[in-house]
């Protein structure tokens, strides 16, 4: 009983301390400057930051032209899109093998044929998101 009575004065207290507080009024801003998009032969991944994707992490609905469409903030592919990932090629699912760095560009003389041996396992939105 002395328990109960102890934790219902505690809280009669705290809410008492609460209600005689002056009222704060606070402004605050955020701003953030992403950057340009990064150049990245087969895309880059959806979460920063935005270190290049090797080859085999997208699917072919991720490519226009040849082209990557794009994920994170500078995603520009159509509404309620979801594309394929093999997310074995994920750091943050373990992958520790190369990745093409920033700038790098295809070898013409190699050109990649996204279909041929992509192995979808999951879908992703292009701004970090799994699933539909």
């Amino acid at each position: 009983m002395k328990k109960l009575w102890f934790i219902v004065a505690s809280a009669i207290v705290a809410v008492g301390m609460a209600s005689a507080a002056p009222a704060v009024h606070a402004q605050v801003s955020v701003a953030v400057d992403i950057g340009p998009a990064p150049v990245c032969p087969y895309g880059y991944y959806d979460y920063a930051p935005y270190a290049c994707a090797p080859y085999g992490y997208y699917g072919p609905e991720w490519f226009v032209g040849g082209v990557f469409i794009g994920a994170g903030p500078w995603f520009h592919g159509p509404a309620n899109f979801h594309g394929h990932v093999n997310n074995h090629f994920d750091p943050q699912h373990g992958y520790k093998g190369p990745v093409p760095n920033r700038g790098d560009k295809p070898d013409p003389a190699k050109p990649v044929d996204h279909v041929k041996h992509f192995k979808a396992n999951e879908t992703r939105d292009g701004k970090g998101h799994s699933g539909q």
